[in-house]
């Protein structure tokens, strides 16, 4: 399983970043993904989850009305759109299934800041 995010970067409070996740090693399309963060000194946090068609999905209350969750089967790949960002969305980026598997990518790093 390798699971590779990118998109991350410093954006000010209000700001977008939409983040990526390029997945390899199982059958991308039959599983459901999801994105969880962790904050300094915080447990990781499941943010947003996606069903293997995109037809459903499922948010964290902190982020809901403001993040999108996305995916395309045909690239192996699941997307974050991240809107309105808050310096508290502050936090390394993970994408992995639902559940999740042992293995992780090196996540990408968000930083919300003026």
């Amino acid at each position: 399983v390798q699971l590779v995010e990118s998109g991350g970067g410093l954006v000010q409070p209000g700001g977008s970043l939409r983040l990526s996740c390029v997945v390899s090693g199982f059958t991308f399309s039959r599983y459901q993904m999801s994105w969880y963060r962790q904050a300094p000194g915080k447990e990781r946090e499941l943010v947003a989850s996606i069903g293997t068609a995109g037809t459903w999905t499922n948010y964290a209350d902190s982020v809901k009305g403001r993040f999108t969750i996305s995916r395309d089967n045909a690239k192996n790949t699941v997307y974050l759109q991240t809107n309105s960002l808050k310096p508290d969305d502050t936090a390394v980026y993970y994408c992995n299934s639902l559940p999740a598997f042992d293995s992780w990518g090196q996540g990408t790093q968000v930083t919300v800041s003026s």
